[in-house]
Formats: C-alpha cells, sequence, structure tokens
C-alpha cells in the first residue's frame, strides 16, 4: 500500500511540473544546477593527477565554488520568456 501512496505523489509532483512551460521548468529542475556544479567540479580537479592530502582538494574547490557562486548572479537565459509567462499564468502574484 506505501508504494502505490508514494507512486501517486510522484505522479502528482511531476504533472505538476509539466504544468509549466518547458522555459520555466529549465529554471525550475534543481537537477540542472546540481549536474552544471559537479561539472564544473571535474572540470577544476581534471588538471590535477593528484592531491598531496585532503585539505588541498578542499581548498582548491573551495576557491572554484568562490569563481562559480559568482557566475550564478548572472541573468538567466530567456529571463524575458519566463518572466512574461509567469506574469501570465500568476498575474495577481507578480509585480511587473
Amino acid at each position: 500500500m506505501l508504494k502505490r501512496e508514494s507512486c501517486t505523489s510522484c505522479a502528482l509532483l511531476s504533472s505538476t511540473f509539466f504544468a509549466y512551460p518547458p522555459e520555466i521548468r529549465k529554471i525550475i529542475y534543481t537537477t540542472n544546477i546540481i549536474e552544471g556544479l559537479n561539472r564544473q567540479f571535474r572540470q577544476v580537479t581534471k588538471n590535477k593527477p593528484s592531491f598531496t592530502n585532503d585539505d588541498s582538494l578542499r581548498k582548491l574547490l573551495f576557491l572554484a565554488s568562490k569563481n562559480i557562486v559568482e557566475r550564478w548572479s548572472q541573468r538567466c537565459r530567456n529571463w524575458d520568456v519566463v518572466l512574461n509567462q509567469l506574469n501570465i499564468m500568476f498575474e495577481d502574484r507578480i509585480a511587473g
């Protein structure tokens, strides 16, 4: 019985997710963000064949994360389209 309930709640969540246009789904889909962060960490560490200790790896990832976070403040691609769609869907909640 528990499995059926979890499947039902999962179906409800995914149907809610797919109710939004593709541009909005891309922004709210958190896996894209996590995958991007992991990709950028791999990019930083791939040139280093080995690390002398765990602390050196930790420091490198910390410095890389500071640069990555700075890039997060950039504007989203197609933000005007997304904002217009959100305005149409939630006109009473979004202030222009």
